[in-house]
């Protein structure tokens, strides 16, 4: 996870131990593009490098990142947002959940910000954190138009985060293991 990343979301976690009006401005900016709300700017504007144009994905990352933790600021580095919904999904028994995780999976950017919203808004009515570094991180990729290749490898770790949380008694992947089982003596 980039240092960048970690400096931000500290950042974030001061003003929501210090300004909650830093926090309704950020929240507020959900309803507009990211990056797109005025008021978000002395919040976000410091951490955006000077070579990041207005459409930038970095930029836009850094604006819908700071208002889902204002939504949400729950904060814990060791699990993921796929991990805490596929969780919810699992004590719930919901498959409501995990067709909206689907969905979220399929996001292409333009539509992105407004499933987090609903993710993040799940994750605040069960008082669950995620690791909101890493979805930075995450939404730096996810963001860019032409970089499919990183952004499918970032959905299939999303996938992975998910269900094994959600079935948490299932084989977790160990491809050795599956391979000695179905193999014939």
């Amino acid at each position: 996870m980039s240092e960048h990343a970690q400096s931000f979301v500290a950042h974030l976690s001061e003003l929501a131990e210090r300004d909650r009006g830093a926090l309704a401005h950020l929240r507020r900016s959900l309803g507009f593009t990211p990056g797109g709300f005025p008021r978000a700017y002395p919040y976000v504007e410091r951490f955006v490098p000077n070579e990041c144009h207005a459409a930038d994905p970095w930029r836009k990352a850094l604006y819908l990142t700071a208002a889902l933790f204002a939504l949400h600021p729950k904060h814990r580095p060791d699990i993921s947002l796929a991990a805490a919904l596929g969780s919810i999904a699992r004590t719930r028994e919901s498959k409501s959940i995990e067709q909206r995780f689907i969905a979220l999976l399929g996001a292409e950017p333009e539509s992105l910000h407004n499933l987090l919203r609903q993710s993040v808004s799940l994750l605040a009515a069960d008082d669950r954190p995620c690791n909101y570094v890493r979805l930075l991180d995450d939404l730096g990729v996810w963001l860019r138009p032409f970089d499919l290749e990183r952004r499918g490898s970032i959905r299939q770790r999303w996938a992975r985060d998910f269900y094994r949380a959600y079935e948490p008694d299932s084989n977790n992947g160990d491809h050795e293991a599956s391979i000695q089982t179905t193999t014939p003596d």
